[in-house]
Parts: C-alpha cells; structure tokens; sequence
C-alpha cells in the first residue's frame, strides 16, 4: 500500500514567539531552525522580515536547511499595487524559496478590520499570490480566520481561497485563528472546501488550542483531506498557543491509521531525539519543562501506583500506549507513600541497584519513605534524593564529603546610588578526604544583580570541594519550588530543586526544615551528591 505524503509546517519561529513572555534572538533562532531541520519537518517559517530587527537579521543570516525556509506576511495593501508595496517587498527581498502571506477570509474582518470591500479584499489575495508566483516563489496563502468566516458567509470564504488557488498558491493553509472551531466542524468545513474544488493536496490546517483541541482539529483536518500540518514545538503561541507538533509528529509516526496510511519527513532516529529537542527549546526560553506533556513529559511515563508497577515490570505494554524509548523519553517509577515493593524494586533496578525479591532492605526503605513523608518529604517527584536515601540505607551510600557548617547572613541597606538593596553572603566549611576547606561567596551574579542566599549557598558549596570541584562544572539548577507543608507558628517548608548537567541529565532532589535556607542546603547538598555518585560511576 502507497502511503500519502504529510507536510510539515513549523511557524515556533513565528507564531511561536506570539506567546506572552516568549522573545527569541537571532542566535537563537538560528538555533531553533537547525534543530527543526534536524527533527525533519519540511517547512521553518523565520518570521516576518521587515516586521522587527530581529526577524530581518535571522534572514540575513539564516542557517542552510534541508526543510524550505519560509518568510511570513501579508497580502498588498487596498489601493496599492503588489509590485509597490513595500511590505510585501521586505518578505520576497528576505529571499526564501517558499513566501506565506496571510489575507482575511471573513467578510466581518475585512469589512470591519480592513475597512475595504470584499471584492477589495479578493483583488488584494489574488494579486498578491500572482506577485509572489511570477518572482517564482511558491506561494503559501494563510486563509485567516477562515472557519468562522465560512460559518458566516461561506460563499465568501470559498471565494478567496478560490481566488488564492487560481492566483498560483501551492498551499491554501484553512486558519482556526480564534482557535474556537471543534474538530467535528473542521473536518466537515475541510471536506466542503474540497468538495468546493480546491484539492486536498493544495490544502494545510492552522489551529490553535484556545478549546485544548488544535490537536484533534489538525487530525480532523488530515482525516478530511488536508496534507500539509502547521503547528509549533510544544504548542507555542498566541493567547493557549498553537498545534503542538512535539504531540503530533508521534501521532504520525507512531498510531493508526496514520502510521500506516501516512509518511512524513521524520525519521525514527530522529523521533528518538524529540524529547531531548523539547527540553532544549524549554531551556532556551528559561522555562520548566511540562512534566504532563505528552510524549516527552518527565511523567508522560511515570508510574507511581504500586498495581501499575507490578504490571509494568510484567510487560509495559500493560500501562504505557508506546514504548518511551522511541520518543527518547524513560520510563520512571516514583517513590511515595502509596508505593510497594514492585516500585520498589523496579526503582532500585533503574538507579543500578540490584534487590533481590524478599530482601529485608526493600521494607526498610519503605518504612523510611513512608516516615519521611510524614515529615513533608515528597519522593514521588524528587528521584535522585530516593535514590541518596535508599542506597545510605543499603549502606551504598559513598562518603564523598562532610559538611561540617555553613552560615548565611543577609544585609539591607542603600547602595550609592541611595537605593534600598539586599546582599547575602554565605560560607561553607566542607571536610573532603580529611582536609578542611571553606569557601565564601556572595549573592551577586556577573551583573551586580542580588540573587539570593539561596544562590549564595549553592556557589559556595562548589567553590571547593576539591577533586570533585571539576565534576561539578557542567551542573546548574533550573528550578526551584517552595511549598508550605503545614501551617501555623509550626509550619515546615519543603523545597524542591531540579538540576541538569552537560551531559542532558535532569534530576530532582529535597529538602525540609522549618527553616527555608536549611531545607534548600539539604536539596542542594543531594543534588551534587547524586551528580557526583553517578559521574564517578561513569
């Protein structure tokens, strides 16, 4: 059987960086396109040169990739030729292959928006797409806002889509701009819109996730015909953000019918790489990874029921729809409260901990989980302080180093410029192989800027632990989360910390004390504990 072929359309670059709080440079945009080339989608939208400084310098200086490098904007304007409009000139002067404008196709936007005639409106589209074609560009026509405009007057709709096509447009992209349109609508107006006689090949889906649903839109649209999916790396965009390709692209690859029905431009290696793309967009944009997110969440696999690890390490296919590996994700068993001896012991096994069944061990780190909960220890997230724990239970724990003290003071005063600032300073005397070391550190980073005792803290307990010192290079926190487990004048704080190394590893520790600087030391000391146990091991 001859599969059809699906086209990819990534617009992170574009409509990605639409999402509030979401600003990339060029060097990162750069960054992010040869990852997408690298994943194998077949179109990266740059963004809208002559829109913003930004935008214009990626073109300028745009990566060579496999997928067509698309420049994004906007039909002429009314009253103006498309040969003398000057921004319709800065999109074709970026020099891409492929060229996207995107026209109104709801007579409420054009007359209301635009403030022209719909026979206006038309001529703008279809002169547009004639412009770009005769520069021998292929040209992408984004039909905004064009499921509510065919709910409201679809002889309109269909006419400038219509006038796209028959202007030379390869692609004539069906927009759900408002993002409130439900699949089963999309798929019936993308079959009218084939019926009305644009061809199905011709046609992309454009959604977004204001009902949770650009997902299973795109899907409908595919089911209807559609061919060529926009969308962006983990569902960035405008307002609830867009398709999310990250869910997609295994969907495509991976579930049925599409597997089989379908082919795209990803490979299985690259596939097994989609998580690792993931996080390093989250970690250009300085955000914590959604652990939930499908596929390549941190618990899109994570099993925390005692029934479902038992049937886990039976067969995976028991609770899990995929194996994990193919997207590059694992598998994870958390500790808590609620686990039994199969989590247990499937846990150990994963940190390189061999546990017989029947093991006296297994109960006795149990009983210390469950009693360490009790005292607001939460291991069903933090892993790498379960394992610390397990293995000093187990008298596997090696002694690396001993803290001896620390102490942190925190000074308010005014600065010159008679500015009301903070300062902490923190020092840490730590006993490496028998030798006293102390080091002292501020809270201010390499632009004067306060960061905390907590920052403070942690510099100072790498400064100098001598062998070990250079292990710890390569190692940041990312994320740090504080919660109040218990209220009143005895109230306990416990604090999460999630760390990564060069090597692409994330793992997460704890700490608890009534004393929020004591409880972070303690998820702080885990943390380069665990690195150090499992580089050594290495």
């Amino acid at each position: 059987m001859t599969r059809e072929r699906l086209w990819l359309y990534d617009t992170t670059l574009r409509d990605g960086q639409q999402t509030q709080g979401v600003q990339f440079s060029t060097n990162e945009k750069r960054q992010i396109a040869e990852a997408l080339d690298a994943v194998g989608v077949d179109y990266i939208e740059g963004g809208w040169p002559g829109a913003n400084p930004t935008d214009s310098a990626f073109f300028d200086a745009a990566p060579p990739t496999s997928a067509r490098l698309t420049a994004f904007g906007m039909t002429k304007r009314a009253g103006m030729s498309a040969e003398n409009d000057d921004v319709l000139a800065a999109v074709l002067n970026a020099g891409t292959q492929s060229v996207c404008i995107v026209g109104k196709t709801h007579d409420f936007h054009v007359e209301t928006a635009l403030g022209i005639t719909l026979e206006e409106n038309t001529d703008n589209i279809a002169k547009s797409i004639a412009h770009l074609v005769a520069q021998e560009r292929e040209a992408l026509f984004d039909a905004e806002h064009f499921f509510d405009g065919y709910k409201a007057n679809p002889d309109y709709a269909l006419e400038t889509i219509r006038a796209a096509y028959e202007a030379g447009a390869r692609w004539i992209v069906l927009c759900d701009t408002n993002g409130g349109t439900l699949p089963d609508e999309v798929g019936r107006i993308t079959r009218a819109v084939i019926a009305a006689g644009i061809p199905g090949d011709h046609l992309g889906i454009h959604t977004h996730d204001d009902t949770e649903n650009a997902v299973a839109c795109t899907l409908a649209a595919v089911d209807a015909g559609a061919r060529q999916i926009q969308g962006t790396l983990n569902g960035l965009g405008e307002r609830c953000g867009n398709a999310n390709l990250t869910t997609l692209i295994p969907i495509l690859l991976l579930k049925e019918p599409y597997a089989s029905r379908y082919e795209i431009g990803v490979s299985p290696e690259a596939l097994r790489g989609l998580t690792r793309t993931s996080r390093m967009l989250d970690e250009i944009l300085n955000r914590v990874p959604m652990k939930q997110a499908g596929f390549v969440g941190s618990s899109a696999f994570a099993h925390k029921a005692g029934l479902h690890a038992s049937a886990i390490a039976k067969d995976p296919s028991t609770y899990e729809h995929i194996d994990p590996a193919l997207v590059g994700n694992t598998r994870i068993i958390p500790m808590s409260n609620q686990a039994g001896q199969s989590n247990l012991r499937k846990r150990l096994s994963d940190a390189g901990l061999a546990v017989a069944k029947g093991d006296p061990a297994l109960g006795r780190i149990l009983e210390v989980v469950k009693d360490r909960e009790a005292q607001g220890y939460a291991y069903d997230t933090a892993q790498a302080s379960f394992e610390l724990l397990a293995r000093d239970v187990m008298d596997q724990l090696p002694h690396l180093f001993e803290v001896e003290r620390y102490r942190v003071t925190v000074e308010r005063r005014r600065n010159a410029e008679g500015r009301m600032v903070s300062l902490s300073e923190a020092v840490v005397v730590v006993d490496v192989d028998g030798e006293k070391r102390l080091s002292v550190s501020e809270s201010l980073d390499e632009d004067g800027a306060d960061r905390g005792p907590v920052n403070a803290l942690s510099k100072a307990l790498v400064k100098d632990l001598g062998k070990y010192s250079s292990l710890l290079d390569d190692m940041r926190l990312i994320d740090f989360k504080v919660r109040i487990t218990q209220g009143g004048t005895e109230a306990t704080t416990r604090v999460i910390i999630d760390s990564e190394d060069g090597q692409g590893r994330r793992w997460s520790t704890v700490g608890v004390s009534a004393n929020i600087l004591d409880a972070s030391f303690e998820a702080l000391l885990d943390a380069i504990r665990w690195k150090l146990i499992r580089d050594r091991a290495q």
